[in-house]
């Protein structure tokens, strides 16, 4: 009973914002968090050709894993299991550089989970069978509760309210969900709900998906973000794990069962119970809205606060130099306008604008960067243009070099997305 009161209070909001902007309590402390973050990311083509969706760079300092992680440290859960799979070791290096401070003596983890092949031959097959396959895991730590999230989108997110919503609707799963587009709501497990937010119908990537009664150009999608009772969990995935017949698949598989058989299946609308200093989600997952979602950041109100000292990211942070610009000559000016530079980087005698530069970027003279993402270690030659671009990290870019100018020429070399964005790799300019 006290989760219960404990619950209620969480989702009580008019009480929540008076007493404080974060609610941690009994339930996210006895919560487990199982980060799923060893997809291939295959929309995002040559930035995950050597490293899993989670690992990628994004924002200047960060990789994707950092947000997921980050809301459950500012959350208050603070035992948390990264499982990974594909092209795992950059993203092993990070979580051991960046995800080594928490007190294993006082309960507190972030530990990675490498597929170890624990119950067959067999690597995971789907999101539910990677848990499964972990399910002694939760047997050791014990939770009552087990929050199961995706490692590849960017988004900001207080689980605590989640947590409480969940109990006090006394749910067997929740899962969180927001209002996209119906033409985006094709990529999504799609729900409908009751007036007490009970899903009563969960489709998975849908052809033609249901809009929302008041919304008939939006529908309800799921962030991949799920609460579950442990128990409830544990007898759904080894009834999943004995059908020959299941693609072993949370939204594919165990949530519409879930909402078949009328479990306690309910829906979080992120929308509804945004609270200060988070409320932002972005689905990264293809290199237009990878592009997008990161010169987001260098509006001058961007939706996304990495400045925000309440709901901090946490990373790895490398230790170089402050971003140092060089020469004042006309025509040769380093110089970077409404842009995002980060520490270690040289723009010598180059302009860039409306542009993000991760570190230790180098562009050389009379250069011109213009609406453009560059990853880490990039090199960019002397009298270059480029525009509307993303540079892979440990390019290097030959003097005289134009991209984003001219479509039909960068289509025989790169990736041209259908928006126009240029995706420029190692092996695409080596090629």
């Amino acid at each position: 009973m006290a989760f219960q009161r404990t619950g209620a209070a969480v989702v009580d909001k008019e009480k929540h914002q008076a007493h404080s902007n974060r609610f941690i309590s009994l339930v996210t402390r006895d919560t487990l968090a199982m980060v799923l973050a060893g997809g291939r990311g295959t929309r995002l083509g040559g930035l995950t050709r050597r490293r899993a969706k989670p690992a990628v760079p994004f924002g200047g300092e960060f990789r994707i894993i950092d947000f997921v992680l980050s809301n459950c440290i500012n959350s208050g859960i603070r035992r948390v299991s990264v499982l990974t799979q594909y092209m795992a070791h950059p993203l092993i290096r990070h979580m051991h550089q960046a995800w080594g401070f928490l007190r294993g003596e006082f309960g507190e983890f972030v530990e990675v989970v490498p597929a170890q092949q624990r119950l067959g031959d067999a690597w995971y097959r789907g999101t539910a069978d990677a848990v499964y396959h972990n399910l002694e895991i939760i047997a050791e730590h014990e939770p009552q509760f087990v929050l199961v999230l995706g490692g590849d989108h960017v988004y900001k997110m207080d689980y605590g309210p989640m947590l409480g919503f969940h109990v006090s609707h006394d749910a067997d799963v929740t899962v969180g969900c927001v209002d996209v587009s119906l033409e985006d709501a094709r990529g999504f497990g799609v729900m409908s709900i009751d007036a007490d937010h009970c899903i009563t119908s969960f489709d998975e990537k849908p052809a033609k998906p249901t809009p929302m009664p008041d919304r008939s150009d939006r529908a309800l999608a799921s962030m991949g973000i799920y609460v579950f009772n442990t128990d409830y969990l544990l007898k759904m995935l080894e009834e999943d794990a004995a059908n020959p017949d299941s693609s072993h698949d949370f939204g594919k598989d165990i949530l519409p069962r879930a909402v078949a058989e009328n479990h306690g299946v309910y829906a979080y609308h992120f929308n509804e119970y945004v609270e200060a200093g988070t409320g932002y989600w972005r689905d990264v997952g293809t290199v237009d809205g990878y592009w997008k979602a990161n010169l987001e950041l260098i509006n001058v109100m961007p939706e996304l606060n990495l400045y925000d000292s309440d709901w901090p990211i946490w990373t790895y942070q490398e230790q170089v130099p402050p971003a140092k610009f060089v020469f004042d000559d006309l025509g040769r000016r380093g110089e970077a306008v409404n842009s995002m530079v980060a520490g270690g980087c040289i723009v010598s005698g180059a302009t860039v604008r409306r542009s993000l530069l991760f570190s230790s970027v180098l562009v050389a003279e009379r250069s011109v960067i213009e609406d453009s993402v560059i990853l880490p270690d990039v090199v960019i030659g002397a009298d270059c243009r480029i525009s509307k671009a993303v540079i892979d990290s440990d390019c290097h870019i030959p003097d005289g070099t134009h991209i984003g100018i001219d479509e039909v020429a960068d289509a025989r070399r790169f990736e041209v997305t259908d928006e126009g964005v240029v995706l420029v790799t190692r092996e695409a300019l080596n090629g």
